[in-house]
């Protein structure tokens, strides 16, 4: 049998035969020519541009490098700077910085310790094993563990030898008046920043600026050496007060025993300076103690002196009176019929508590008559009402740097009813702060004019702005001494040695826009008359025990708190009265 011949290629055969190998249709290359001349122009492209960024990033712009390996060994410390003391008037501390350490930690090598360390560091830093842990479990390389640790704290932390725990230096706030001075120093937050009071009004001042250090470290956090000149830091400035620390305990005391005798929901009281406008005395209840805030509430840290408004009832009526006596309407001598008690002005009818028939303007003053208040007050233009209490700071923003100060209402005079301006004229249907009560009573006590408020110690006089004359001004103070006579509305706020004089008031309060049944009791007096130095306004917010007038409630704060300022700024006494006549019945206050 014959064999065909195989049709297939064989290389061996090929070989044999002389056929190249490479000419194997297998193995012959299908690429384009132009394709792997491309790749090679690729690669070739690639090498090229990384050659040129390094050249660029190693020899031309070396910044992205070095701030690369900076980052990694380079620290910049901030190196704090004092806060400013704040002081009173006469250079006691109520305001000052102790030095303290912030705890930090590397969470790693934190972790490594032994468990009875780390117990122990949570029992110092004065938290549970668990919230230590959980502040360790970072992924971070730094994390704060507690700030504002007290030193010896701190030296029994460092002494258990955790590697991976670093204290940083910072300051604290101390306040040595606590809670007697706490609304009008205020507080600063963790970070040394003023949160409330004159320590946040004067935040830029008092705080100063910090400075830095640039230094290397490992990576323990060690420094190995500094590489920049010290930025050295800049203390903050201290901050003297017009608060006189004596006066200031003497009103925050007197204030807490009627708070606590009437038992009232709060209450506030302020003293100024007659003279310079100063404030010598500011205090609210509640309060709190601004060393240990771990429990507060919005009661206790609103500063009702400033903040809050009320409407102020019959302390408001000498400047409706004032103000007819001004512009030659009436005198002192004038008479009004109040008979028979009551007075109906369009669809309402005001009255007073007592029927007192005829009086004169002395006397409607003295016996705080509502009546013969509106009386008054009709016979005036609203605009006249309107700009005078305007003039004295109603219903205006107050101008003086203390945070959160209110403007308080007094809606323009073109809308006003006519009950709406007798009842303005003694003090309902307008709203005021206690600060601006008493702000607006100076110009009784300085003779007609007005002068701003100060925080601050004054070293200048002020200089004021006429609203009412002299003649005025004397006449309303010799009217205002009467209402603290045996029979006026506040024979409480009598001051043995020293004549004086004030307003009392009783106001209903409104809540969701009506009126209800619970009282704002206010006294706001000079002293003393031949002479005024200070002003002294105190209110208490719903007494709810031993009465609820103002003369009965706020006089005799009033009374005690004067007496004692009076003693403290060396006034020689004015009068040779020395027995204090109170009569058995409370003769009241109009509502």
């Amino acid at each position: 049998m014959t064999r065909k011949p195989r049709t297939g290629h064989n290389p061996r055969v090929a070989a044999a035969r002389g056929v190249p190998f490479s000419s194997s249709p297998v193995l012959q290359v299908q690429m384009p020519a132009w394709r792997s001349r491309l790749v090679l122009f690729v690669l070739f492209a690639a090498f090229l541009a990384l050659a040129a960024r390094a050249l660029w990033l190693q020899g031309i712009s070396t910044d992205f490098l070095q701030k690369q390996g900076a980052s990694r060994y380079a620290r910049t410390l901030e190196l704090p700077a004092t806060r400013g003391k704040i002081t009173d008037r006469n250079g006691q501390v109520l305001a000052s910085s102790v030095p303290v350490k912030a705890i930090w930690a590397i969470p790693d090598d934190v972790q490594e310790a032994p468990r009875e360390k780390l117990r122990e560091l949570a029992k110092l830093l004065d938290m549970s094993d668990a919230d230590l842990h959980k502040k360790l479990d970072s992924d971070r390389g730094f994390v704060y563990l507690k700030r504002q640790v007290e030193q010896d704290t701190t030296d029994k932390i460092l002494k258990l030898g955790i590697a991976g725990i670093e204290t940083r230096r910072e300051y604290k706030r101390f306040y040595p008046e606590g809670e007697v001075m706490a609304h009008v120093v205020g507080f600063t937050n963790v970070e040394d920043v003023g949160q409330d009071g004159m320590e946040l009004s004067n935040q830029k001042t008092l705080a100063g600026m910090a400075g830095s250090r640039r230094v290397i470290k490992d990576r323990l956090g060690r420094i190995v050496e500094d590489i920049e000149a010290v930025k050295e830091p800049h203390d903050g400035a201290d901050l003297t007060l017009s608060i006189d620390s004596k006066i200031q305990y003497i009103a925050f005391t007197q204030l807490k025993a009627a708070v606590e005798k009437h038992q009232a929901k709060a209450g506030g009281i302020i003293v100024l300076d007659v003279k310079t406008g100063e404030v010598l005395a500011l205090a609210n209840l509640p309060s709190y103690n601004p060393n240990d805030r771990s429990i507060l509430t919005g009661a206790q840290l609103r500063n009702r002196v400033v903040t809050d408004t009320f409407e102020p009832g019959s302390t408001l009526k000498p400047f409706t009176v004032g103000l007819s006596l001004d512009t030659g309407r009436i005198t002192p001598a004038t008479e009004f019929q109040t008979a028979p008690g009551k007075l109906t002005i369009g669809t309402a009818t005001i009255g007073d508590s007592h029927a007192h028939g005829l009086l004169s303007v002395a006397d409607i003053i003295k016996f705080s008559s509502n009546i013969g208040t509106a009386k008054i007050a009709l016979q005036m233009p609203p605009q006249e009402m309107w700009e005078m209490f305007t003039k004295v700071g109603l219903g205006q923003q107050p101008k003086f740097g203390f945070p959160g100060a209110v403007a308080g209402r007094v809606r323009p005079y073109k809308s006003w009813r006519p009950i709406e301006q007798a009842t303005m004229a003694y003090g309902q249907g307008i709203s005021v702060s206690l600060l601006q009560l008493a702000h607006a009573y100076l110009i009784f006590a300085r003779n007609g004019d007005l002068i701003p408020l100060s925080f601050q110690k004054v070293t200048d006089q002020p200089i004021g702005t006429r609203v009412i004359s002299e003649k005025t001004a004397q006449e309303m103070r010799q009217m205002l001494e009467t209402v603290v006579s045996p029979t006026g509305t506040a024979p409480q706020a009598q001051v043995p040695g020293y004549r004086v004089g004030g307003k009392t008031g009783t106001a209903y309060k409104v809540e969701a826009g009506k009126y209800v049944h619970k009282y704002i009791a206010s006294f706001c007096g000079i002293a003393p008359m031949s002479d005024p130095r200070i002003i002294v306004a105190v209110m208490l917010d719903e007494p709810t025990a031993n009465g609820h007038f103002g003369g009965t409630v706020a006089g005799p704060v009033f009374a005690s708190v004067t007496a004692n300022a009076l003693r403290a700024l060396n006034v020689a006494p004015d009068s040779t009265v020395t027995n204090i006549v109170i009569p058995k019945e409370d003769a009241g206050e109009e509502l």
